[in-house]
């Protein structure tokens, strides 16, 4: 009588997914996640390491495992992502936020004044998961957050995780600054993670797994940041700040476009390689 194979164990599991191709910390978010556990506790699988593997998560880190080989962002695969230290619930509807987007919230924090006798303003366009918007609520709860998306999707999305949260952010549907009702006040600052790659641009043919319409902004990439400079001022209060995220290459012209808008002390951030990936500046008093 053949005895049954044995279950593999944790250890070899892991070993058979790095063989694969998978990167060492991409094998073990993809394992916690089959198991069922907190991503965040790698120690869990040194400790559980002879621990034998059922079938059926044997089976679900197999099929993960292809995904991520086939280039899916590990956020979609697993469904969350962590940003700003809030856990995100993230799917193929929304850009995967990235952390070098943190340098734009953390800008936004210092610009924004402090509370007085009212709650500073910031209008979020394009949320997608309501990463940006999520964070300065969660930072300074005092705060008052809208945030805009074209995409029904991205914002159940967005308001599935406020809701997770606790976060008190209004959101609204419409193609940037037109989502507002018109006698929405002005604010204190406007952020926002546009689209900004080319049309053309090869590095598209790689990114298939997220939403095009998140991505792509005209010939140039720069279609929107236009867009969203022009119209700015309008809602905008006096001594507010827009700040945009854009690509590696665009900091001169986007700096250009807001200058010529009449934006002052027009300025950009590095990301955390190093790149010039936010620009923004101060409307005129």
């Amino acid at each position: 009588m053949t005895s049954p194979c044995p279950k593999p164990l944790v250890a070899h599991t892991l070993a058979d997914l790095q063989a694969q191709g998978l990167p060492r910390l991409d094998a073990q978010l993809l394992l916690l996640h089959a198991l069922g556990q907190d991503l965040h506790n790698r120690a869990w699988l040194m400790v559980h390491d002879t621990e034998e593997v059922s079938e059926a998560a044997l089976q679900s880190v197999t099929t993960a495992a292809q995904r991520r080989l086939q280039g899916e962002p590990m956020a979609y695969i697993t469904g969350h992502k962590e940003f700003f230290g809030l856990d995100l619930l993230v799917d193929a509807r929304v850009l995967d936020p990235r952390p070098d987007t943190e340098t734009l919230v953390d800008w936004a924090l210092e610009v924004l004044p402090p509370q007085n006798a009212y709650a500073p303003r910031v209008l979020d366009l394009g949320t997608g998961s309501g990463a940006i918007a999520l964070a300065l609520k969660a930072t300074r709860p005092e705060l008052t957050v809208h945030a805009t998306d074209f995409s029904i999707d991205a914002l159940e999305v967005a308001h599935a995780n406020a809701q997770r949260l606790g976060l008190n952010v209004s959101f609204s549907q419409g193609a940037w600054f037109s989502a507002l009702a018109p006698d929405t006040p002005r604010f204190h600052a406007v952020v926002s993670n546009p689209p900004y790659i080319a049309a053309e641009d090869e590095h598209l043919a790689a990114l298939t797994h997220e939403p095009l319409q998140a991505l792509a902004s005209g010939a140039d990439g720069l279609d929107d940041l236009r867009h969203l400079i022009a119209n700015a001022p309008a809602h905008l209060l006096p001594g507010g700040w827009l700040l945009l995220e854009h690509g590696y290459d665009q900091a001169l012209a986007v700096r250009a476009l807001l200058h010529d808008a009449g934006f002052e002390l027009v300025q950009s951030r590095q990301d955390l390689g190093g790149l010039e990936r936010c620009s923004g500046g101060l409307l005129q008093t």
